[in-house]
This record gives structure tokens, C-alpha cells and sequence, in this order.
């Protein structure tokens, strides 16, 4: 809520509000749009969290994750949503692993339209480890740390390899995109440090 409202007071209600509605509308498209499958303990899903993060920033993403999911939950996906908070969790966690990982490797004055193939790999391993990760401690947490659980992680685990390289090239294809249209830079709907240091 902090970091909530700094970007309230920085870039306006406005702003905040429809980086947030493109986040949602993002994550619902992720989760019911496109290509999900099972595997393993959950479903795979494309959830291109640092792409999000890179466009609207930290907390409209975090916000709009947390109500697309939320969304899903209600209209698709009633039975995924007694567990809404172990899975709100293995979304928002990596999230914010993304931000601190982002402060460290991106010169402060970079514009997010600048950022290296490299840069947009290191995000992308963090968010989608971080999904991993949080997915492994709520399965072995739930479930213990029978065979059945440890095979079930480890192939969600190795599904997850594709979604490493995939989201990179996804960020930098989104990077590209924006850099085409600098009608955006101006625009409430991007955060300003994807245009400007």
C-alpha cells in the first residue's frame, strides 16, 4: 500500500488507475487467453510478470494481478478460489523479487525502452523462478514431501524453463513496440520511466 501511494502522489490517480486496469485486463488475458496447460502442481500459464512490471510498474501490476486473478477466479475458475491467497502469492512474491532485482541491474537513469536482451533475461529468470519457488514451498507445505509432490514440482519446475526464454523476447518485443509509438510517452497508461531517465 507504501509503494501504492508514492505512485499515487508521483504520477496521479489516473495514471495509477489505468496502469492498474491494463495490468488486470493483461492477467486475465494471460490466464484465460492464452495457452494453459497442466503441469504438474498447477496449470502453466504465460504470466509475462516482468513485461508487466516494465510497462505499468510495481504496484499497478501488482494491483492489477492481484484483481485479474481475482476475476478469473469469480467467472472461470470458482474452485481455484478458496486458494486465491496461495495463488495471489505465487504471483505478487516474484513481483516484487522483479522490483528489487530491477533497482540492482538497470542504471538508475535508463529509460525500460534501453534495456538489454540481458537485462530483460535476468527479470524474466527472477519472476518466473520466484512462481517456481513459491508454488514449490505452498505444494510441499500442503502436501509434504512425498515422491508424488516432488515429481509433480519438479515437472512444473521444467515447464517453467519455456516461459524463461519466452519472456524475454516477450519484453523486448514489448520495448520495441514502445519505442514506435512515442505517442505513449506522454500517455497515462505507461509508466514514465519506460520512456524517460
Amino acid at each position: 500500500m507504501k509503494l501504492a501511494f508514492e505512485t499515487l502522489k508521483a504520477a496521479g490517480a489516473a495514471s495509477f488507475v489505468l496502469r492498474t486496469l491494463l495490468a488486470l485486463l493483461s492477467t486475465f488475458t494471460f490466464f484465460q487467453v492464452l495457452p494453459h496447460f497442466p503441469g504438474g502442481v498447477p496449470e502453466v500459464n504465460f504470466i509475462l510478470g516482468s513485461t508487466l512490471f516494465l510497462i505499468s510498474g510495481a504496484d499497478p501490476a501488482a494491483f492489477g494481478l492481484a484483481f485479474g486473478l481475482l476475476l478469473q477466479g469469480v467467472l472461470f475458475a470458482t474452485s481455484d478460489l478458496p486458494q486465491y491467497f496461495i495463488n495471489v502469492t505465487n504471483l505478487l512474491v516474484p513481483l516484487f523479487a522483479v522490483a528489487a532485482i530491477a533497482e540492482r541491474i538497470i542504471a538508475p537513469n535508463t529509460a525500460y525502452i534501453e534495456l538489454t536482451y540481458a537485462q530483460a533475461l535476468k527479470l524474466s529468470t527472477t519472476y518466473q523462478a520466484g512462481v517456481v519457488a513459491w508454488v514449490a514451498f505452498w505444494a510441499f507445505y500442503g502436501q509434504g514431501f512425498g515422491a508424488e509432490t516432488i515429481a509433480a514440482v519438479t515437472s512444473f519446475g521444467a515447464i517453467y524453463i519455456l516461459l524463461i526464454i519466452i519472456e524475454p523476447i516477450a519484453d523486448i518485443a514489448v520495448s520495441a513496440g514502445a519505442k514506435s509509438l512515442v505517442a505513449l510517452e506522454k500517455a497515462a497508461l505507461v509508466q514514465g520511466i519506460v520512456y524517460r531517465t
